[in-house]
């Protein structure tokens, strides 16, 4: 059987945590910031952790990760 492949897209969006949770970047800090608080855009900064209700579809896509 071939190996798997890597979602090279995911595995650049995607860490894994010492504790094996994947860690992700938030959304919407990219552009038309002005508008955005800056309390909102620093705790956009923070990293989260993927809900548990994707993390089996995660890892499929990323499975030597």
């Amino acid at each position: 059987m071939p190996k798997m492949k890597t979602s090279r897209s995911a595995a650049k969006r995607f860490k894994l945590t010492g504790t094996g949770k994947l860690k992700r970047s938030k959304a919407y800090k990219s552009h038309i910031l002005t508008k955005k608080s800056t309390k909102r855009k620093r705790n956009l900064r923070q990293p989260a952790v993927t809900d548990c209700t994707n993390v089996k579809n995660m890892k499929k896509i990323l499975p030597y990760i």
